[in-house]
This record gives C-alpha cells, sequence and structure tokens, in this order.
C-alpha cells in the first residue's frame, strides 16, 4: 500500500451513521462513534491485512464512506 503522495489528515464519515474517521497515515486512523450521547474513541493501527483494507476503503471514499466537509470536521472532535 503506497499512499506517500496523500495529503493527512482526511476526514470520512459512514453513510447514514454517526461514525466519523480521521485517517492519519496509511497506517493509521481514528474512529468516533456514539453510544447514546457519548462519543466513543478508538485508534485503530493497521497491522492485519483486514484493518490494511478498511484503511485502502477509506482513502478510496466509495459506499459506504462520504467525505466530511470541513464545517463539520470542525464540529467533531477526535482528541475525546
Amino acid at each position: 500500500m503506497n499512499n506517500k503522495f496523500k495529503d493527512f489528515p482526511q476526514y470520512r464519515m459512514l453513510s447514514g451513521r454517526k461514525v466519523y474517521y480521521k485517517i492519519i497515515s496509511d497506517e493509521q486512523f481514528i474512529e468516533l462513534s456514539w453510544i447514546g450521547n457519548k462519543p466513543m474513541r478508538y485508534v485503530v493501527t493497521a497491522v492485519q491485512y483486514p484493518e490494511r483494507l478498511k484503511i485502502m476503503d477509506l482513502l478510496a471514499c466509495e459506499s459506504p464512506y462520504e467525505l466530511l466537509s470541513d464545517q463539520e470536521v470542525e464540529l467533531l472532535d477526535f482528541d475525546v
């Protein structure tokens, strides 16, 4: 996986759900989701192949993932 020409961070969301992603590099991302009113933050480092595939899917930004607008990114706190 050679995405060294990509600018990071990149932001995505899961269509129809309150799940947001901050892609830090081609090997790491932060997932921000809600359980009720409480935000949950998960830092994922791609060690196994399925995690690497997820990052590739996020970067490709194909369904079910969508780009986040700058305004949406400003409203999110990935440092929860």
